[in-house]
């Protein structure tokens, strides 16, 4: 069961979501004890859903409190959100790596095309600092599989980082610069500089580090001080295992196996399609954790399914992989 269940992940379409998502739902209602739990206590029938804005979301705030976990087994890997000093990271307990694997390579090919067409740089110091971080296994992948010499992770060495961007621009050479917000407003107001071959994504938050502003101001100063049309963004967390992409204007795309909700703040069991109001995902690459989340940002889903990212609830922890606040 769990092997044929596991290849309807990646074919998953518009059309075919809503089964597929629904079939995954009740397999985790009856492997997963903890999201059990949670849906008895809400005295939920789960033979009476029908349809996903039915599906009880859990609060993101379990990845912190227990071991989310569908089926029994020992975890390959466990990932740890960053955090503050103050608060309590999660846990994200992965049964098979290969599966966030196929995720992130099939995610980025999808949106930008195979990962050895680019030059891929990482700036994300405050990852590299510590251990079992989803992004820092993501990028240092995708750098592996560009096979470009000048692909690689900088720290603090803006110096450097500043004349291999300088090298690169020389050679038209296609360029990825992944960072953390801090890490790139850092860079930028040392070494601004016109990039006409290089892409800026951002991957959000500051971490403590300066003080928090609104994506718009980020992207603003980013594209003055580079000569950008545009600033790309990407949005993952600690708790998914799927990614969703933005290359302007802060509106993302999510792969074809993962879709944002929204639920209204008044009522978290009243969750629809489209409109504004807190975010939920549904990631089915988190078979084997739990692929039906109630996050704490707050956004719009439109028509398209696209979604943009206000910020997030007021009062919830600041996440280190976070959208900035509004």
């Amino acid at each position: 069961m769990d092997s044929d269940i596991e290849h309807k992940i990646f074919l998953a379409q518009r059309e075919n979501f809503d089964e597929i998502a629904i079939e995954i739902f009740r397999f985790q209602y009856a492997n997963n004890a903890v999201y059990k739990k949670y849906i008895d206590e809400l005295k939920i029938n789960p033979q009476q859903i029908s349809e996903i804005t039915q599906i009880p979301f859990l609060p993101i705030g379990f990845f912190k409190t227990h071991s989310i976990q569908t089926t029994a087994f020992l975890p390959e890997v466990i990932f740890n959100s960053s955090g503050t000093t103050q608060t309590i990271n999660s846990n994200h307990l992965i049964k098979d790596i290969s599966l966030y694997r196929k995720s992130f390579v099939e995610g980025f090919t999808r949106f930008y095309g195979r990962p050895d067409d680019w030059c891929i740089i990482g700036l994300l110091p405050s990852y590299l600092e510590r251990k079992n971080s989803s992004l820092v296994l993501m990028v240092d992948e995708l750098i592996k599989m560009s096979r470009h010499p000048k692909s690689n992770f900088y720290l603090h060495e803006f110096e450097k980082l500043h004349e291999e961007l300088k090298e690169l621009e020389k050679r038209n050479q296609k360029t990825l610069l992944l960072g953390v917000s801090f890490a790139l407003l850092d860079f930028a107001e040392k070494y601004p500089m016109q990039l006409n071959n290089t892409i800026i994504m951002e991957t959000g938050g500051m971490k403590g580090r300066r003080e928090e502003i609104t994506r718009k101001a980020l992207h603003d100063f980013l594209k003055k001080q580079f000569g950008l049309s545009s600033i790309h963004s990407e949005y993952g967390m600690t708790e998914l295992l799927s990614q969703a992409y933005s290359k302007k204007e802060g509106i993302f795309e999510s792969v074809s196996w993962m879709k944002f909700l929204i639920r209204s703040e008044e009522d978290p069991f009243d969750v629809k399609r489209t409109g504004a109001g807190i975010i939920n995902i549904i990631d089915l690459a988190n078979i084997y954790s739990c692929c039906f989340i109630a996050t704490d940002d707050v956004g719009k889903v439109f028509e398209n399914e696209s979604v943009e990212i206000f910020g997030r609830v007021d009062n919830s922890d600041i996440r280190g992989c976070s959208l900035l606040v509004i």
